[in-house]
């Protein structure tokens, strides 16, 4: 597996995904945004497109799947550095976590692990 320096945790760089990588961008409200008795939505928006970033890997070895959890362990927020938007090769550190990670299962057969995924949220 190959390292890419497009996507780093703390400067140091992840493992290439196995599918390009799509940010997905959200905003948030606030608590005091809903809907009121007649259904209509009131918001507050108190911050604007806050990016995710998935990440899947199909198939890692002992050493790939501990180096990539070892980039996370401990951590509640971390710099992540990814291709600024609109970019190919231009890149932004931004401040961020990780949130829903999972791992399917480690094959008996023949030791792999299988299924990583999580996602980087931005703070």
């Amino acid at each position: 597996m190959t390292l890419t320096n497009l996507f780093k945790i703390d400067g140091q760089p992840l493992y290439a995904p196995d599918a390009g990588v799509e940010p997905s961008y959200a905003d948030l409200d606030s608590s005091d945004s809903g809907r009121d008795e007649a259904g209509v939505m009131h918001r507050e928006v108190v911050r604007e497109k806050v990016a995710t970033w998935p990440f899947a890997y199909t198939v890692l070895t002992d050493a790939e799947y501990s180096y990539l959890i070892g980039l996370l362990a401990g951590k509640a927020t971390f710099a992540f550095t990814h291709p600024k938007a609109g970019s190919s090769r231009e890149t932004v550190t931004t401040t961020c976590y990780c949130s829903n990670y999972s791992i399917a299962w480690r094959s008996a057969r023949d030791g792999s692990w299988r299924n990583l995924k999580f996602n980087i949220i931005e703070c």
